[in-house]
């Protein structure tokens, strides 16, 4: 049996043609949502350091002497995993590691590099978040915490840090070759 095509239609190419899957506009889009994203990391570290007087009062920064967590993990926190995380306020390791990773989570997104750890960290954060107030005010199931979850992910696997960012040249450092990971 033989296969016919109809003159209608084009025939079949056996020639595979690569085409973008990111157009140049949507890589810069992809870039400028990184690079805020990246700076609400940011911003969240530098009000809770120094009390700047908007997520955190004046004079209760950590400069201060203020807990950046406990107040949010003493009393903001609701439903199945409130006592879990209400008996985390005042571990010696709670705040520090937190705001390691605002400000880790925010260079990488803000700078381009390490998309990987920055997408494993900043998903990981916003999962905890939504744990911490569940159900969700306005949704039964989803909300900022989870787009910025699925976000950051996918910011990663697009290589968003290539365009406006130092991705290219971070991926072609050694140690990063060595390990992939880092991206």
């Amino acid at each position: 049996m033989t296969t016919t095509h109809r003159r209608d239609l084009p025939a079949p190419s056996t020639e595979h043609v690569r085409h973008p899957i990111i157009t140049p506009a949507a890589g810069r889009v992809l870039a400028v949502l990184r690079i805020v994203f990246g700076l609400s990391f940011l911003w969240a570290f530098v009000d809770k350091v120094f009390g700047l007087g908007y997520a955190t009062p004046s004079g209760k920064g950590w400069i201060d002497g203020g807990d950046p967590t406990a107040g949010f993990l003493g009393k903001g926190t609701n439903g199945p995993f409130a006592d879990f995380y209400q008996s985390l306020v005042g571990d010696w390791w709670v705040t520090p590691l937190f705001m390691v990773g605002l400000a880790g989570i925010g260079l990488a997104l803000t700078l381009g590099i390490g998309m990987r750890i920055a997408a494993v960290g900043g998903a990981l954060l916003y999962v905890l978040m939504w744990t911490a107030n569940l159900p969700p005010e306005t949704n039964p199931v989803l909300d900022d915490h989870i787009l910025g979850a699925v976000t950051v992910v996918v910011l990663a696997l697009v290589a968003a840090g290539n365009v406006w960012g130092l991705g290219k040249w971070w991926s072609g450092l050694d140690f990063v070759r060595k390990y992939p990971w880092m991206r």
